[in-house]
């Protein structure tokens, strides 16, 4: 069986938390009695642009590295503002459009950086494998 890129499990990583606190979310719409169907609705779009944006981040960054470091720049940058614009945009339809209810479409946004904090506590420092330190200039 082929071994998923870092790319790929890091954004399984980020749509697993996305999973865990939506649901979590529902259960205080539900609890607070204001669940409805535009709750369900923005937070499944929210996430969705969550983990969109995540992975089209990392394939950006894996894309740059075969690149010079000028061109690599400008890559990174133009994904970045394209990426922004998509979560923006986003924003403004799930704050205006009546059919998702604004802090369920909004909230999801912010669920991934929470994960990647989270994850800065659960990974351990890696070491190579070699048993020396390896620098990048030796690579």
């Amino acid at each position: 069986m082929k071994e998923l890129s870092t790319v790929k499990k890091e954004t399984v990583y980020i749509a697993a938390w996305e999973l865990i606190l939506s649901a979590a979310m529902q259960a205080v719409f539900l609890v607070l009695k204001k669940w409805d169907y535009t709750v369900l609705l923005g937070n499944f779009c929210g996430a969705a642009v969550a983990v969109l944006n995540f992975y089209l981040m990392g394939v950006t960054v894996e894309k740059s590295l075969d690149r010079e470091e000028k061109e690599a720049r400008k890559f990174i940058q133009m994904s970045q503002t394209l990426r922004n614009f998509m979560v923006f945009a986003w924003a403004i339809l799930g704050a205006v459009l009546p059919c998702f209810n604004i802090v369920a479409s909004l909230l999801p946004l912010i669920f991934p950086s929470f994960a990647v904090r989270l994850r800065m506590f659960t990974v351990k420092d890696e070491k190579p494998q070699s048993g020396g330190e390896e620098t990048i200039e030796q690579k």
